[in-house]
This record gives C-alpha cells, sequence and structure tokens, in this order.
C-alpha cells in the first residue's frame, strides 16, 4: 500500500462518516489530500495523521472522540494491521507487511514516473536564475544559483509544473560599458580603468576579438578611434564571454529554454508599455522633471523614479517592463534568483506586481541566497588564477567535478551560508555526501547483477509478505517518502529536501544490505525470499537514480 492508497482510504472512511451523519461537515470541508507522515519513532507504526485534531473543531466534535471513530473504519481496510490513537486525537497506522511491502513492486512497476505528482499541475512556471552580467567568467555565487536553479526546475516540473528556464542577459548598462573599455585597454597595453575588470580573461577575449577581426578581413579595432574601438570591442567582447559563460554551464549540465535580453525592453518600446499600463492604473505621476512610480501605496519605502529627468529610463523601469512581459507570455508564477546583495530588491518588486494588480509572492516569487565559501588544506580559497579576483565555475569543477560541485551547492538551504570543504568533496569516503549516495546506487546495480549471475530473476516470483525483517520496514519507509518529499521541495522551493532525503535513503539502503542477502549464501537454493528482495534492491536503484536526476548528479553503476 503506498501512501497515496492510505491516505485516499482515510479520506473514503471521513467521507462515509459525513454521509451517514457522524461527522456534522459538508463533504467540500473534507480535505482533497489526508496528510500523512512517518512517526519519528518506528514502534509508533508506519504512518500518522492529524486530520481528527484538523476536523474536529468545524465539525463541532472532540479529537479523540473523532479519532476513535476514524480508527474503528479504517481498521477493516485491507492492509492495514492496526490503528491506535495517540495524545489528543493523533492516528498511529501499522501497516500488514505484505500491504508494507506491495510498495516495492510498485516502485519497479512505475520507473521514473515514481515520485512524480500533479500538486502544481496547472502552474505555468517562468523560472530566472542565474543571469550574470556578461563582463566575466561565472563566479561561485552564480554557480550555486545554477546548481540549485537547474534543481529546482526539474523539481517543480516533476510536481506537475510547466516550466520554462530563463536567463536574463544584461547587455544594457555602465557594467558593459565598464567591460569593453577594459578589453581596450588591455589589448592597447594600458591599464584598465579604475572602475574596470581585471584578471587574465580580459587579455584572452582582447586577443580574440584582434584575431576575429583580422580573419574576417576587418580592421585592427585597436587602431579605431576610441568611440568605434569601444563599440567593436563591446560588441564581440560580450557574445564571447557569454559564449564562454553558456559553455560552462552546459558542462555543468544547465541549459536555458529563453535567452531574454536586457536591450530588447528598451529597443522594442517595452518600457513605455508598461510605465503607460501603470500610468493609465493611476500609479504614475511626474515630479522634478521625473517620472514616478508610487510603489509607497504598496508597501515600498518610498516611491521610485522610473524615467529620469533627463529622460534616461531608470534601471527599475527595465524590471517593470520584464516582470509585465513575462506574465503576458502567459507565466502565472515569475520565481527570480538573485545573489545575497539584492534584499532590498525585494521590496520595490513586490510594489510593481501589486501595482499591475498582481499578487506579491504568488504571481511573483523572489529568492535571495547565501554567500559560499571554499576551503582547502583549511584555509579560504579566494581567488582565481584566470578570473584574478573570484573563484569560477571552471576552478570549482576543476577541484571536484561536477557531480560533488552540483551535489554539494544544491545539499543546504539557498538561504543559508554554506563552506565547500574541496578536500572533502574529492574523497571517495562515505564522509563525502555526494559519493556516500552515489556509492547506494552503485551497489544496488552490483546487487542486481550478482543476483542475475545466481539465477535471481524478478519475474519468477514476488511475496511481499517476506519483507518481514526491521530493516526492510525501515527502506520501505523511507522509499515511500519520495512523492512526498518532491511535492514538498516543489511547494517550498526548496531542492535541498531531495539531497537530504537520499542520503537517508542510502543509510537504510545500506543498513538492509548488510542484514539480508539477495543472492543465495553457500548451498542455499534460490527462493522466493531472494526474489523478493530483488524487487526491493531495485526499487531503491530506481527511487536513488530519480532522486540523484532531480539534482542534475549522475547515478553512476560502478565505482
Amino acid at each position: 500500500m503506498t501512501p497515496a492508497q492510505l491516505a485516499a482510504a482515510l479520506r473514503a472512511a471521513l467521507l462515509n462518516a459525513v454521509e451517514d451523519g457522524t461527522l456534522a461537515l459538508d463533504p467540500a470541508q473534507v480535505p482533497a489530500q489526508v496528510h500523512l507522515e512517518r512517526p519519528r519513532q518506528r514502534e509508533h507504526g508506519d504512518w500518522a495523521t492529524n486530520v481528527a485534531l484538523q476536523l474536529a473543531k468545524p465539525a463541532g466534535t472532540n479529537p479523540r472522540a473523532l479519532a476513535t471513530d476514524l480508527a474503528a473504519r479504517l481498521s477493516s481496510t485491507p492492509g492495514v494491521a492496526a490503528v491506535e490513537i495517540a495524545g489528543p486525537g493523533f492516528l498511529n497506522i501499522r501497516l500488514d507487511t505484505a500491504a508494507a511491502g506491495e510498495l516495492a513492486r510498485t516502485i519497479v512497476e512505475q520507473g521514473p514516473a515514481y515520485g512524480r505528482g500533479d500538486s502544481l499541475a496547472g502552474q505555468s512556471v517562468n523560472l530566472e536564475f542565474v543571469s550574470a552580467n556578461p563582463t566575466g567568467p561565472l563566479h561561485i555565487g552564480g554557480v550555486r544559483w545554477a546548481a540549485v536553479g537547474d534543481s529546482l526546475a526539474r523539481v517543480l516540473t516533476a510536481a506537475g509544473a510547466r516550466v520554462e528556464r530563463e536567463y536574463y542577459f544584461n547587455d544594457h548598462g555602465a557594467q558593459i560599458d565598464r567591460f569593453a573599455r577594459s578589453l581596450l585597454a588591455r589589448a592597447r597595453g594600458l591599464e584598465a580603468p579604475e572602475d574596470g575588470y581585471g584578471g587574465q580573461y580580459i587579455s584572452d577575449i582582447a586577443d580574440r576579438v584582434i584575431a576575429d577581426a583580422a580573419a574576417a578581413g576587418e580592421p585592427d579595432p585597436r587602431t579605431l578611434d576610441d568611440a568605434e574601438a569601444t563599440e567593436a570591442f563591446r560588441r564581440r567582447g560580450v557574445d564571447l564571454m557569454f559564449d564562454e559563460i553558456k559553455a560552462s554551464l552546459a558542462d555543468f549540465g544547465v541549459h536555458f529554454d529563453v535567452y531574454f535580453h536586457e536591450d530588447a525592453l528598451h529597443s522594442s518600446g517595452a518600457v513605455d508599455r508598461a510605465v503607460a499600463r501603470l500610468r493609465a492604473a493611476g500609479h504614475i505621476y511626474e515630479q522634478d522633471g521625473a517620472t514616478w512610480l508610487r510603489t509607497t501605496d504598496f508597501g515600498d519605502d518610498k516611491d521610485r523614479v522610473v524615467i529620469k529627468s533627463d529622460g534616461e529610463a531608470a534601471y527599475i523601469a527595465g524590471d517593470i517592463a520584464y516582470y509585465l512581459d513575462k506574465r503576458e507570455r502567459g507565466f502565472d508564477r515569475v520565481v527570480i534568483m538573485l545573489g545575497a546583495d539584492h534584499h532590498g530588491y525585494i521590496g520595490r518588486m513586490m510594489a510593481v506586481c501589486a501595482a499591475f494588480g498582481d499578487t506579491p509572492r504568488v504571481n511573483l516569487e523572489i529568492l535571495i541566497g547565501q554567500l559560499v565559501n571554499l576551503v582547502k588544506d583549511g584555509e579560504p580559497v579566494r581567488m582565481s588564477k584566470r578570473a584574478g579576483t573570484v573563484v569560477t565555475i571552471d576552478d570549482l569543477v576543476d577541484a571536484v567535478g561536477v557531480d560533488a560541485a552540483r551535489y554539494s551547492l544544491v545539499r543546504s538551504s539557498y538561504d543559508t551560508s554554506i563552506d565547500l570543504d574541496l578536500d572533502l568533496l574529492a574523497k571517495a569516503t562515505n564522509e563525502n555526501p555526494v559519493f556516500y549516495v552515489q556509492y547506494a546506487h552503485a551497489r544496488t546495480v552490483n546487487v542486481a547483477r550478482n543476483a542475475a549471475a545466481a539465477g535471481v530473476r524478478r519475474a519468477d516470483g514476488f511475496d511481499a509478505s517476506l519483507l518481514d525483517h526491521e530493516s526492510e520496514a525501515v527502506l520501505l519507509g523511507q522509499l515511500a517518502e519520495l512523492p512526498r518529499v518532491v511535492e514538498q521541495a516543489a511547494t517550498v522551493r526548496e531542492p535541498h529536501r531531495v539531497a537530504r532525503y537520499l542520503e537517508e535513503l542510502a543509510g537504510a539502503y545500506h543498513k538492509w544490505y548488510d542484514q539480508r542477502r539477495v543472492t543465495p549464501f553457500g548451498d542455499e537454493e534460490v527462493s522466493d525470499v531472494h526474489r523478493t528482495r530483488l524487487w526491493l534492491n531495485d526499487a531503491t536503484t530506481q527511487v536513488l537514480a530519480t532522486g540523484l536526476g532531480l539534482l542534475g548528479v549522475s547515478a553512476p553503476e560502478r565505482m
């Protein structure tokens, strides 16, 4: 029996109680999904629910009395061994061995579909992450968003949402100008501007701009006047830098559906249209020669200048137009992932959301990530040889590999700072979390190989009642959790829940492996015990592979 089947049985019991008048509720008040959770102490049963506590007050009854009635109704459900009442009205439910063990067959038969759900079905999500300016290699903060954002997109999709990954390409503004001037200065053998960019990558890109111009039969851009030369280095340099970023992200397993150019918002008239719409809604006013958005009406600490007195669009103008553009493209959820220095951005953008008639933190969500610190040999790693001032995505991958990098960046909540120990992540030991989980998967595959060699075949038999050892109950309980973990991770936007779940599952599997054999020992004959355990082993293979896939991490078959 799966948790979904047990929840359905509980809901049926509640509806029966409503129908016969025992429970004074309207059928619409019965929750569509009864919440179940694993008891903290195994002796309390397989599943627990507080649904009697939730419904007793609106029904005008005592929680324990309602729990007693539900226990009696549920105890006759096939597969339920016992229902106990705890405290003021909690229900602790114990499944019989056969019902619990059936989950192994369910998982194997469902394959990759197991764990996927429809809790977010019908939601269209635009997920914007990374969006680093193309003025240098992707640094470690952006790498964290690459790992977390891509994993979140996978989790949201697994929960039924339609997700579009979007990269906001900042090709408009002062940072790009400084980048172009830095390239030109380096090409001419001069020091970078005081507010410019340094690092070996600037020399590399400047050299490529010159080489590309020569290959195309164009004039050496260094010989052009300053304005033309700056434009030449800007135009080609930005493309080269962004190509590098995209290549690094692709090597990291991260791909985007849309690369949206900031400049398009200004050149297409999107900014003017957004301002006009807000003006028509009465939220725009003129003061001191500038155009203002009255964001204080929606909780912001001050009103914001949208068009400056010189006629130039303020930075927020692009943000306003960009949000509206996403909504007009049909996305009902706009999720933006930003770095730790963007807290001040939240209030103004939630005000913009409200000014358009939308609901802040529903139609618009802003996730703020915290810093990543790298440690090697007990000392902080502060500088990249190539970038000069920051540690880049390529530095991290070179040090520990893609799998360890992605897993380690995702396994902690994005809103907490993390220290990554490069020495630990390079170790092939159980201290290394990604190795611990991947090794569990490789071990399940090896068990299946050995079983096949010994003549143990799933197709020859399955008897769920034979999965009667404590370690099997624990492992089955962990396997049953995947759908709930995926749904929660998607709902609260926390893919790290998947990583922590996988570590618990790996631990349960390793303990089971130490206590139960899938292959016959010595002269022992192959029996349904071995075949049934193979089903459980292979169910674990599937769930580990699914979970690792949600994190964008490989599931190796040998280690």
